[in-house]
């Protein structure tokens, strides 16, 4: 080991910068002014870009809300009419067809009457006035549906409030209760006395019935014998029974009642053999109404009707009381003399053969006898029982005579 101290090294020189260095060097501190400048002129431009964009994301913001506010207001408005369009006809619904038009307990009696010619429109009113129904134009409504208009009938009906729909159908559907009035016809009666026993019994006025029933031709187009009626009468042809009659009829129905009974009855009856005699139905008519005011009992009649035959076989009077009793308007025990002498074309003592028409209503076994007489050779009858039912029947005038005797000998 030296005993020397060391020397330092020397240090060794910098190199002279090149001139090509030194540009480099003064170019690379330019490049990086620049870009400290372009920081600085960035960091200076940030905020202005940063309120450009908060300036327009406010822009956005408040478009935004005003679309969302302006859709917000079209819904709504939407909303609006959509509940409009269909609560209101929803409501209205309701009140025209729901709401009961009456405030009234359910099962309170109630009469209804539903006029004649009412089309359902007018029942419902009617219905719903008087509390049956609740609603007329549910009524209505439910009537179309199940095809009943005009099915309805009118007239006086006994209901209760609130009833149910199938119900009051039905009952209208079958038409009102009918009340009927049971009236007897005897037999052997004039139309005037038919007359006063329908308004007895039905209450159309006497005379009302009687002037229909003596103008027949208000009924030939349904009944057209009755063109050859005598002195255009219904006498004869009102047929005796006992009818049911429906309250409120008129007398016309009463007289087509009767005339429809007669017809039902008279095609029972075998008109061949009067016919062939050369009678019309108004002549057998006739004759028959004598049998029916002479002879009491049925097995009498055709034996009464041939009398009459045998009589006007050989042109003899027909002496028939029944017919003076007729004029008269009377029945007597005993005709007077001058009862005998009337001047009336009906004056079987004065006048040869039939009476011109019926003398009174036949009952369907006159009728027969009439068409059809007993065989025999009787011109004389008279009345020999105490009762008074019931003849003696002769072939000639002394016979007749000596039953006369018997008869008033007997009593």
């Amino acid at each position: 080991m030296s005993d020397e101290t060391p020397r330092p090294r020397p240090r060794p020189r910098k190199a002279e910068p090149s001139r090509s260095s030194a540009r480099s060097r003064s170019r690379q501190t330019s490049s990086k002014e620049s870009t400290r400048s372009a920081r600085a002129a960035r960091t200076q431009a940030a905020p202005e870009r940063t309120r450009r964009r908060d300036r327009s994301s406010q822009r956005g913001v408040k478009a935004t809300d005003s679309r969302s506010r302006r859709r917000t207001l079209v819904a709504v408005v939407s909303l609006i009419l959509v509940i409009l369009v269909v609560a209101v006809p929803v409501y209205a619904a309701w009140q025209l067809l729901l709401v009961p038009e009456v405030d009234i307990a359910a099962g309170v009696p109630v009469q209804v009457e539903i006029p004649e010619g009412s089309g359902t429109a007018k029942i419902a009113e009617v219905l719903a006035a008087a509390g049956v129904v609740e609603n007329a134009s549910m009524f209505r409504l439910r009537a179309r549906i199940d095809g009943i208009d005009g099915k309805l009938r009118p007239g006086i009906y006994d209901l209760s409030t609130r009833m149910p729909y199938e119900l009051v159908v039905e009952k209208l559907l079958a038409g009102p209760p009918i009340a009927y009035v049971t009236v007897t016809i005897p037999e052997g009666l004039r139309v005037d006395q038919v007359a006063v026993r329908i308004e007895e019994k039905v209450g159309i006025p006497a005379a009302e019935f009687e002037a229909l029933a003596n103008d027949a031709s208000l009924f030939v187009a349904k009944h057209p014998y009755l063109a050859e009626a005598y002195n255009n009468s219904c006498e004869g042809y009102l047929f005796p029974k006992t009818y049911r009659v429906v309250e409120g009829s008129t007398a016309t129905d009463v007289i087509e009642l009767m005339l429809d009974q007669f017809d039902t009855e008279l095609a029972q009856v075998d008109l061949a053999a009067a016919y062939a005699r050369g009678l019309t139905l108004d002549q057998v008519v006739t004759l028959a109404s004598m049998i029916e005011r002479e002879a009491a009992v049925d097995e009498e009649r055709p034996l009464v009707s041939s009398v009459i035959y045998n009589r006007l076989d050989i042109g003899m009077l027909l002496q028939i009381d029944a017919t003076i009793e007729y004029v008269i308007r009377e029945s007597k025990d005993n005709l007077l003399n001058s009862d005998l002498e009337i001047a009336s074309p009906y004056n079987t003592y004065k006048n040869p053969g039939l009476p011109p028409g019926p003398i009174a209503s036949p009952g369907l076994a006159s009728l027969q006898a009439a068409a059809k007489p007993a065989d025999t050779n009787y011109l004389y009858y008279v009345l020999t029982s105490v009762n008074g039912n019931t003849h003696t029947f002769c072939e000639t005038y002394d016979e007749f005579l000596a039953a006369k005797a018997r008869y008033k000998s007997g009593k």
